[in-house]
């Protein structure tokens, strides 16, 4: 997850509009010498180079397309905005890329089985490597765009030049040996790459959906989001964080702020209006504060201790938040983290019910159920 600033993301579809333009111009220019090298040399290896270098046109067009779409504003239907598009974009460059490599495979094998005669000369043998090196250049540059501007569409496109550069290096090798010892080994180099190229889009598909199903935000990033709203005098702990991906720059978030019960309606107010603004101004995070209150009484900080000594005998319970003693009410709140893996959970929240029961029979239980969220 990338915390990108404010005239960064102004210029982050221009960036990469411009990115898809080089590289849609880049590689026509390869098709073209790539077809004609192919050709005069009788390289099916070389002109399968071309086609894919024509792949990585039209991976760069969609890369263009999705972009436009997803910085399209939000409307009635669709409040959230349309980032995710972008996701869908690297989804149909890994498609690209397991085709190629499908496409390899197999007129790789067909060069196992019948082989044909080459005629590679040396100034081939230098447009191959020149390609391949350009390829490598090319893929670097994008790399680093995209990883500046969190663009999962450009880092895909930067993965797929690699696998080109590789594959147009497996050539430049076969014609080289084909060249001074007459050794054909273009299919089986061909197969070797292409299953290298399967497996990379394999990877961006998996990361891309990953993204859109709804992936765990990293340890490291949910906890500067805790320690910064921590930071705030009036907070005594921070839990329940929730953070939903709407597209490289747009992160919507729910979170709750424990805080003692005293404090005024009004004074809440103000905390959770100065939260929310100042996470948007730091994380660039649409923030909704929720508010537990804190019991300081010491009765209740002993029912607390009751309940943490119980959930100990269960490994499943990740912790417990949100506790609270309504004394007017008869009613002791409180939330329980449960593992995924936990297949039982409402027996297991049923059991600690029941346990406290026997501790404190005079009162009512109300207890939520959460997952494990975030760290």
């Amino acid at each position: 997850m990338y915390i990108l600033n404010k005239e960064v993301l102004m210029n982050r579809d221009k960036i990469i509009i411009k990115t898809s333009f080089i590289g849609i111009i880049f590689n026509i220019i390869l098709v073209i010498f790539k077809m004609i090298v192919g050709l005069i040399v009788g390289s099916i290896a070389i002109i399968l180079d071309g086609v894919n270098n024509l792949t990585d046109t039209i991976s760069s067009i969609s890369t263009i397309i999705g972009t436009k779409i997803a910085a399209k504003s939000p409307d009635y239907n669709h409040p959230y905005g349309h980032g995710r598009v972008e996701y869908f974009t690297s989804i149909f460059i890994s498609f690209l890329i397991i085709l190629l490599g499908l496409v390899s495979i197999k007129e790789s094998v067909i060069k196992i089985i019948n082989p044909t005669s080459t005629n590679y000369t040396f100034i081939a043998l230098l447009v191959i490597a020149v390609a391949s090196l350009s390829k490598l250049i090319y893929g670097k540059y994008v790399k680093k765009i995209g990883k500046s501007i969190n663009s999962g569409s450009l880092i895909a496109v930067s993965l797929d030049a690699f696998m080109d550069a590789l594959l147009t290096l497996s050539t430049l090798i076969a014609g080289i040996l084909n060249m001074l010892f007459k050794i054909n080994i273009e299919g089986y180099l061909g197969i070797i790459i292409s299953i290298v190229i399967i497996r990379s889009g394999v990877s961006i598909f998996k990361e891309a959906m990953d993204i859109i199903i709804g992936k765990r935000f990293d340890k490291k990033y949910t906890d500067k989001i805790k320690k910064f709203i921590n930071s705030y005098s009036e907070v005594i702990n921070v839990c329940d964080l929730s953070l939903h991906n709407y597209g490289p720059n747009k992160t919507v978030g729910n979170v709750h702020v424990v805080i003692m019960d005293n404090v005024k309606a009004s004074d809440i107010h103000a905390l959770e209006r100065k939260i929310s603004v100042d996470i948007y101004n730091k994380f660039d995070i649409f923030m909704t504060i929720g508010i537990y209150a804190y019991n300081s009484d010491d009765k209740s900080k002993k029912i607390n201790e009751y309940l943490k000594n119980i959930i100990k005998e269960y490994s499943s319970i990740k912790q417990i938040h949100g506790f609270y003693v309504d004394y007017k009410n008869s009613t002791i709140y409180f939330d329980l983290i449960i593992d995924f893996d936990c297949s039982n959970k409402v027996d297991v929240k049923n059991i600690i019910i029941d346990k406290m029961k026997l501790k404190y029979p005079k009162y009512e239980f109300s207890v939520i159920i959460d997952d494990d969220i975030s760290d």
